[in-house]
This record gives structure tokens, C-alpha cells and sequence, in this order.
């Protein structure tokens, strides 16, 4: 076992934690924006989602496959979501049309706090399992001083 392996795992819920952290962002941000009628000039804000894909390594060694080596994950980009802009009757709004509608952010509040609750379980997970790397490091330095 080389010894940059044995750091895998660590990396592995670091890039996790990294992940999760810009999806809590992002769920925050959204939450921010949920009454933004005009978003930078261009017409109500639209939520936007992370998308994650899995980091590999190894794929190619010497010009023949090898077996691709885990290496956690990592942000593809972030998205936006096209779905309808939800639209309000409001005749006082500054952005209302001639029928008295606003046209609103398409940012639901209960599926934004369901993403941040999930993004921070994920992110406790991927902790738990770093430090219970670090415990085990921990304990096997501990074994080998005292083998000498």
C-alpha cells in the first residue's frame, strides 16, 4: 500500500465536505433571492442547483485501463433551473405588469431548507468518517511506536 493510498480516504470527505459546503451556499443563496424580482437586469431570479460528479483516477496507465482508483467528488457546475417563474397578482409592485402580475423567483422555500438539511447531514457524514480516519491513524502510529 503506497502512502499517498493511504490518504484516500481522507480526501474522499474532503472533497465531500468541500461539495456540500457549496450546496449549503447555494441553497442559502437561493433562500436569499426568493423575493428578487429583478436579478441583475434580467427578470426575476431563478434557483440554481450544484451539480456533483465523481472524481476518478488511474483510468489509463502505460496506454492500457486500470482499475479506476476513487477519488471522492467534485463540482461539475452549477445549474439553473429552468422551470416556470411562478407569477403573483400584485398591482402595487414596482415590476407589475398591466394585469397587476409579478412574475416571481421560482425558489420554493420547504425544498431549499430540505436541500440545506440534506447538504448539512452530508456534510456531518462526510466529517464522522474523517475523523474516524484520523482516530484510526492515530491508534496505528500509537501501535507501531510502541512495536519498536
Amino acid at each position: 500500500m503506497s502512502f499517498n493510498s493511504m490518504f484516500s480516504a481522507a480526501e474522499i470527505s474532503s472533497s465531500g465536505m468541500s461539495a456540500e459546503r457549496m450546496r449549503m451556499e447555494i441553497a442559502a443563496n437561493n433562500i436569499a433571492n426568493s423575493r428578487s424580482t429583478r436579478a441583475g437586469g434580467k427578470g426575476p431570479f431563478r434557483r440554481q442547483q450544484v451539480v456533483f460528479e465523481t472524481a476518478m483516477s488511474g483510468a489509463l496507465q502505460g496506454g492500457q485501463e486500470a482499475s479506476p482508483q476513487l477519488g471522492g467528488v467534485r463540482i461539475a457546475g452549477v445549474t439553473t433551473d429552468s422551470s416556470p417563474l411562478p407569477k403573483v397578482f400584485n398591482p402595487g409592485h414596482p415590476d407589475a405588469d398591466k394585469e397587476g402580475m409579478v412574475t416571481m423567483p421560482n425558489v420554493t422555500l420547504p425544498f431549499e431548507m430540505v436541500d440545506l438539511v440534506s447538504a448539512s447531514r452530508a456534510y456531518e457524514a462526510n466529517l464522522k468518517a474523517l475523523s474516524t480516519f484520523r482516530k484510526m491513524a492515530e491508534q496505528s502510529l500509537s501501535l507501531l511506536q510502541q512495536v519498536r
